[in-house]
């Protein structure tokens, strides 16, 4: 992958401040003053950890990844989906597949019955306020997982969405994955 980047440099009295898409890593974590959620809430953290392991216990690892990537899609959080991606690849996922989640129903062919069924309810889900979850994207997600299943991809569903609102809430920078 060739990735073509440009420096924008802002000059103000004896300072350059560099920004935009050249902003190393670095640079972005220098610029990040909010809290560390894990060590300033670490019984909550240790929760949510715990929580997104038991959603996740006895669901196929590649369905696992679809779901996390695809609310990190809608909920835009960059920190997430790079984590998710890097995870899917890791655990064979093919680059296919991982370019077309966001706009999976126009390539419906790439993915199963079964992880469009859990493609769909995420998106419902993740984008609850802006009408529920329908009852057909329920009824076709309960045709496809028994009710153990569907309960964990429920609350696999739920667990991302609470990453990405720490993430995002708490300035995560793509990249800096914290796990190693």
């Amino acid at each position: 992958m060739h990735m073509t980047t440009t420096h924008m440099t802002t000059n103000t009295t004896d300072t350059t401040t560099t920004t935009g898409p050249a902003a190393t890593i670095a640079e972005a974590e220098a610029r990040r003053t909010r809290l560390d959620f894990a060590k300033s809430a670490p019984k909550v953290f240790r929760a949510i950890v715990g929580f997104d392991a038991a959603a996740r216990d006895g669901l196929d690892p590649a369905l696992v990844e679809l779901i996390q990537i695809r609310a990190s899609h809608l909920n835009h959080c960059a920190y997430c989906l790079h984590m998710h991606t890097n995870d899917a690849r890791k655990a064979g996922e093919s680059e296919d597949r991982l370019h077309l989640v966001a706009v999976w129903r126009e390539a419906s062919h790439f993915f199963t019955e079964k992880e469009q069924a859990a493609l769909a309810l995420t998106e419902a889900v993740t984008l609850v306020a802006d009408g529920g979850v329908p009852d057909e994207v329920y009824a076709r997600a309960a045709a496809h997982f028994d009710e153990a299943e569907l309960a964990h991809v429920l609350a696999l569903i739920l667990t991302i969405n609470t990453w990405n609102r720490v993430a995002l809430a708490t300035g995560k920078v793509a990249g800096t994955d914290e796990r190693r």
